[in-house]
């Protein structure tokens, strides 16, 4: 029987599509690529010192790539070449777009099919879009490969070049990539941007006001102050980054003197409605999810991270549920539209499906139209009710926004009314200069008649104080009945003080938006892109916000100062262009990486612009580059003569405005690692500077011991320690000796403050009690086993050999009694680490999945976030001080994605059986 064998990425999706096909079809799975570029070190020794020795690409000669098969994949290949043998035909049904049309071509390279290869595309996997697929195949599209492998030659020729700098200037192991290094750098110039902030404050005034007659008369409604005198008041809009007007004129500055005035002017004073308008209020529905928007929505409204929302969209597609969850189109089919404009009529009336389907187009240039959007999969949809006992946790609130989306882009507009009022009152003499002047209030409010979309769905934002958010979700508020000219009555009449705020920081949905519009990247790899960032140490999280760390200032220094055309945002973007020019066949792959590796040649001759990346190209670059400063580097200037220093174990702060004697170094202090930059002010330095610097502050001198005794701020946390006086060794001992030698000399005691303890006012007597710890109690009369008072990792606690028992605080550690101790040790041991009943270390909310409260425990092997059903280990860079409640979501998401752990089997070895004779060697 003639045999068909189709290959996929993965085996869910394998075993999907072999269940549509049935008998006659062989369905196996390739797991993601085959084969990629080697490392360097590992090509062939043949190879080493070639042309390919450098990046694994031969640059000389049409930068021809070479490519290994994975280590981990050679079985796999294998497997599939014995398959094939069996085979009339190959289907090649990976994925279609630039990824899966490159996986299908590293299968033919090294398949070598001789029988008839068809290319199998689909945008879901549901039998009709099989079968429809299995009709209709076409050949492969190599212009899509090209795309693909040279975006691949690019960022290693990237990656090779521009990281070596770092390793030397900046630190070891550090990378630059094409997207990362700008993502990287939007994120740091953000923060600078908060550094400079300058804050304002302005003051308003806000008042309740009712009309005096009419049907709504005593109808109470809020208003705030807008104008005074024909002027108008100052927002925080108003101002600019370094807290000033951005208009001078036409705008009155309010302070709390002016508002007080104004409160005081208006004591008694007539209101009176000035203008009314009234006009209709439409709202349209947001297009269908593409993976950009699907990544921002799924952060704001279900907390997920771009990875997770990838992970989990990935597994909602190959399970069948939805349509191909790498997209930049926002278009449906026909199929899709009807489905939607069915369910909408069906779930909430014929009247909120408008009379003829909407059409969405993508706004970016290059997007792949070819694919559909992000939708629920089939030519009719399952309602989430329908799926609920299929799905669950991530994967049902994943689908439940996705269906949502789509029915609500065929939905009818959201209809309603706005109106806008402006009502004034003449300030009284009691308002001093002002006296006279016309004080304007303002007031409007939005009530929908006819919810259409919005009772599907409602797109959410970015930052919901701001004034688009406000615009774009209008409270469904109404106001009085009012009539120009009408009286009103004014109470509660009250001045409020404001203060500017500084750029919001990056989110991961906003940071998504932000490559979006650049035109940076491909939404696809923006998940990949974030991880990346945040594994490399250049950016950390803080609930959603993304903070840069220090290092990722460095770095963004170094590419701005020396390869501006690489992080410069509008080259990236012409860059991604280019590739797209590439995929439509309209460029040349290989002419194309030449001009950006070796430079357009014939311009730079002659040219003035010697040293630029179109002129010298990358090679000539980094080539180029001459003598790069690392102080200068890594430096920031904060002003007043200190800087901070990116040092090889951490950020520091040094001062040097202070005279230092010849060859010695600036006073320095340790920067803790949980200080955002925006925080590390001129004040805030000299603070870490004065409490001792990385020197530490000197108590005195332990009158037992003689050894002096500092208070110092670690990266960790502020602590004491004694200075114990340098060891003198033998001058003959050889290195290992030495060490050894130091290995084993006595360690200085330490010991971390407690919370109520401040490190600028620590005296020598709390320094010693801290010392003392662990702290001998006694000995308990019964068994004669001592007791100690020890503080751990998360808490004081006693110990009576491997009896643990937790104290209500720190403080007891140095007061509790024996009697004390014995009164906790009588009461019955519970279940528990320390044998005392644990409370939480932290609470964090409750999960959106299991709806129970989500805490942090001490566990027996560390620290874990459970909400009572899934427990999740933190990770080495996570400690229950730091972990938010985001992260906690994230970590129990992922435990029950990977399903309980496997059962580790231990086999015993059978008694050891008596050798054999020896057999005489075969003759050959």
């Amino acid at each position: 029987m003639a045999t068909k064998l189709v290959i996929v990425e993965s085996p869910t999706k394998a075993r999907k599509i072999a269940g549509y096909l049935g008998a006659g079809f062989e369905v196996e799975a390739s797991v993601g690529h085959i084969r990629d570029l080697p490392q360097p070190s590992e090509l062939p020794a043949e190879m080493k010192k070639g042309p390919f020795g450098k990046f694994a690409v031969d640059v000389e000669n049409g930068f021809e790539p070479y490519y290994e098969v994975y280590a981990d994949k050679k079985a796999k290949v294998r497997e599939l070449k014995k398959l094939l043998k069996d085979a009339d035909e190959l289907y090649l049904a990976t994925d279609e777009d630039r990824e899966g049309e490159a996986i299908a071509w590293h299968l033919i390279q090294e398949l070598k099919p001789k029988v008839p290869v068809r290319r199998m595309v689909f945008h879901e996997i549901t039998k009709e879009a099989i079968l429809r697929a299995l009709e209709n195949t076409r050949d492969l599209d190599t212009d899509l490969v090209d795309a693909q492998e040279t975006r691949r030659i690019l960022d290693r020729l990237y990656g090779y070049e521009v990281s070596p700098v770092l390793w030397r200037k900046v630190r070891q192991g550090l990378s630059a990539g094409r997207v990362q290094s700008v993502a990287t750098r939007l994120v740091v110039e953000r923060e600078r941007e908060r550094m400079a902030f300058v804050t304002a404050s302005y003051w308003d005034v806000t008042g309740s006001f009712a009309p005096t007659a009419g049907d709504d008369a005593g109808v109470v409604f809020s208003a705030r102050l807008s104008g005074i005198g024909g002027e108008r008041v100052a927002t925080g809009r108003d101002f600019d980054d370094r807290g000033r007007l951005k208009v001078r004129t036409g705008v009155v500055h309010c302070s709390q003197a002016v508002a007080q005035a104004v409160v005081t002017g208006l004591d008694g004073a007539d209101f009176a409605v000035r203008s009314l308008e009234t006009k209709p209020y439409t709202r349209k529905p947001a297009a269908p999810f593409t993976t950009s928007t699907l990544q921002q929505e799924a952060s704001r409204k279900l907390r997920m991270n771009a990875r997770a929302t990838m992970r989990t969209a990935q597994s909602l597609y190959e399970n069948g549920y939805i349509t191909y969850m790498r997209t930049d189109s926002p278009a449906l089919s026909a199929e899709a539209i009807d489905a939607a404009r069915r369910q909408a009529a069906e779930l909430y009336g014929s009247e909120f499906v408008p009379g003829t389907p909407r059409l969405y187009q993508s706004k970016s240039a290059g997007a792949q139209e070819a694919h559909e959007a992000i939708r629920p999969a089939g030519d009719s949809f399952r309602t989430p009710a329908q799926v609920a006992r299929e799905l669950s946790g991530d994967q049902f609130r994943l689908y439940e926004l996705i269906w949502k989306r789509t029915v609500a882009s065929q939905m009818a507009d959201a209809k309603g009314s706005t109106a806008s009022v402006r009502l004034g009152a003449v300030l009284s003499a009691a308002a001093g200069d002002l006296a006279g002047k016309d004080a304007i209030f303002s007031a409007s409010g939005t009530v929908i008649t006819f919810r259409g979309f919005l009772a599907a769905y409602e797109e959410g934002t970015d930052t919901e104080d701001s004034p688009e958010a406000r615009a774009a979700t209008p409270k469904d508020a109404r106001l009085p009945r009012m009539a120009q000219g009408d009286g009103l009555d004014a109470r509660d009449l009250t001045a409020d003080g404001h203060s500017t705020t500084p750029p919001a920081r990056y989110t991961e949905a906003s940071l998504v938006k932000a490559l979006e519009e650049l035109g940076i990247g491909r939404p696809s790899t923006y998940a990949a892109t974030i991880s990346t960032i945040q594994d490399r140490g250049y950016v950390r999280t803080s609930g959603q916000a993304m903070i840069p760390t220090w290092l990722a200032f460095a770095v963004t220094k170094l590419l701005e100062d020396h390869f501006g055309s690489l992080v410069d945002y509008r080259f990236t973007a012409e860059m991604e262009q280019d590739l797209d020019e590439i995929a439509e066949g309209r460029r040349a792959r290989g002419a194309w990486l030449e001009e950006f590796y070796f430079g357009d040649r014939e311009a730079a001759a002659g040219s003035d612009a010697v040293g630029t990346l179109a002129t010298s190209g990358l090679k000539g670059l980094v080539d180029g580059l001459g003598e790069i400063d690392p102080v200068a580097v890594n430096s920031v200037e904060l002003g007043e003569g200190l800087r901070l220093r990116v040092g090889r174990y951490g950020p520091y702060v040094e001062d040097l405005s202070a005279p230092v004697a010849e060859g010695a170094t600036p006073q320095r202090a340790s920067v803790p690692d949980d200080l955002a930059p925006d925080e590390l002010t001129v004040e805030k330095a000299r603070e870490l500077l004065a409490a001792g610097g990385d020197d530490g502050r000197s108590l005195g001198v332990d009158p037992v011991s003689g050894h002096e005794i500092v208070a110092k701020a670690g990266r960790y946390g502020p602590y004491v320690t004694e200075v114990l006086p340098e060891p003198v060794l033998d001058e003959g001992l050889s290195a290992a000796a030495k060490k050894r030698a130091l290995a084993a000399l006595p360690k200085p005691r330490t010991g971390s403050l407690f919370k109520d303890m401040d490190l600028a006012t620590i005296t020598l007597d709390d320094a010693l009690k801290l010392l003392s710890l662990p702290r001998v109690v006694g000995v308990d009369p019964a068994d004669g086993v001592e007791i100690t008072a020890q503080n751990g990792r998360y808490g004081p606690y006693l110990k009576k050999g491997t009896d643990s028992r937790t104290i209500a605080s720190e403080s007891m550690l140095l007061t509790v009694t024996l009697e004390e101790a014995l009164a906790i040790y009588a009461e019955p041991k519970r279940r528990g680490a320390r044998g005392a009943a644990q409370p939480p270390l932290r609470e964090l909310g409750d999960d959106p999945t299991s709806g129970k409260p989500i805490v942090v425990k001490d566990g027996r092997f560390g620290a874990y976030v459970t909400d009572g059903e899934t427990n999740r280990t933190l990770p080495r860079d996570v400690t229950p001080e730091t972990i938010t409640p985001e992260r906690a979501i994230e970590l129990l998401a992922e435990k029950r994605a990977a399903g309980p752990a496997k059962k580790r089997t231990t086999t015993r070895k059978a008694p050891a059986k008596k050798a054999p004779a020896k057999k005489a060697p075969a003759k050959k």
